[in-house]
């Protein structure tokens, strides 16, 4: 049996680097790039596939397919370091869109987006560290977070398909 203390020096190290290089990255625009304006709804179609296979790792769990659930989970991070990677390539190289809605939808769309960005940097420590205790074969503590991690990053899944689809009409 593995021992999940020996990943936290990763952990903490990706889950502080990772939201300071995408800051930095949101900084840099590549000269004369091609935007990649057919981007957002690729991403927001990871996302939404990232919900539903969530979903499905909880159902599998819930029913003892530990094998499924392991699987799924592994998909679901492949799926959300690929969404990364194009929302990080389509801000790099294509101007920001601004919300052009008024009134109270303008609120409830950055409240979403906010909230939806703030849980997005919370939820990178949840999953590594759930993942970590979940291959260290340490399924007690791995349980105990997940139900913490589980409805963050569901969350946040979901709120990314409803802010490309709030912004979308402004693109």
């Amino acid at each position: 049996m593995a021992d999940s203390k020996k990943y936290r020096p990763l952990v903490i190290a990706v889950s502080v680097l990772v939201p300071i290089v995408v800051a930095i990255l949101f900084t840099v625009r590549i000269p004369d790039a091609e935007p990649l304006t057919f981007l957002p709804p690729i991403y927001a179609g990871i996302n939404a596939l990232t919900s539903l296979l969530l979903i499905a790792a909880l159902y599998f769990i819930k029913n003892g397919q530990r094998k499924i659930h392991e699987a799924l989970m592994k998909v679901c991070i492949g799926l959300s370091l690929i969404f990364l990677v194009m929302y990080i390539a389509y801000h790099m190289t294509t101007d920001p869109t601004p919300f052009g809605g008024e009134g109270a939808i303008k609120y409830v769309y950055y409240f979403i987006l906010i909230s939806h960005i703030l849980l997005s940097i919370v939820v990178i420590p949840l999953v590594l560290t759930s993942y970590t205790r979940a291959i260290s074969s340490e399924f007690i503590s791995h349980k105990k977070i997940s139900r913490i991690t589980f409805p963050v990053w569901l969350y946040v899944a979901v709120t990314g398909v409803i802010v490309y689809l709030m912004i979308s009409p402004y693109y």
